[in-house]
């Protein structure tokens, strides 16, 4: 798992975009899309609130989007950011994509840390998932974990 400033940046980027989609009324996860080279492709925020789609996560909205505008090749050289680690199905999403690297900040325990008891916890790590595919996908985090944690503050109640 390496780790460069550029994936600094782009969850940074990613965690903005939680910040937006918490200010336009979802929950605050954010991800976006960049190439081999650094450079952004797509960006997608949460809007499972705005779009009454339980279904409408950041990294899934950035998959959709990612599936029907970028060749298969150029996907597995892509990674994917997100300001919390992926969810059960959107790891799934991610690996049926093609995109070859996550990277994410926020840890699914650090995330259920701050959202405290819920019945909606689904405790399967983005790696166990990925690294059960034929296909490799890198993963790299927590990366910046006490800054993508600050979007969720006072957020779950």
């Amino acid at each position: 798992m390496s780790i460069n400033p550029i994936d600094h940046n782009h969850i940074r980027g990613a965690i903005a975009l939680a910040a937006q989609a918490r200010a336009n009324g979802n929950h605050p996860f954010g991800a976006l899309l960049a190439d081999a080279q650094g450079a952004v492709l797509l960006q997608a925020e949460n809007s499972v609130v705005t779009d009454h789609d339980c279904t409408a996560h950041a990294e899934l909205n950035l998959v959709r989007q990612a599936s029907r505008t970028l060749p298969t090749a150029t996907l597995a050289t892509c990674t994917l950011y997100t300001s919390t680690e992926p969810c059960p199905m959107c790891a799934g999403a991610i690996f049926w994509s093609q995109i070859g690297r996550v990277v994410y900040g926020l840890s699914e325990q650090g995330l259920y840390q701050a959202t405290g008891a819920t019945a909606d916890k689904l405790l399967i790590p983005c790696r166990s998932i990925l690294s059960a595919g034929a296909r490799p996908v890198e993963v790299a985090g927590p990366l910046l974990e006490d800054e993508a944690r600050e979007v969720h503050r006072d957020f779950w109640g």
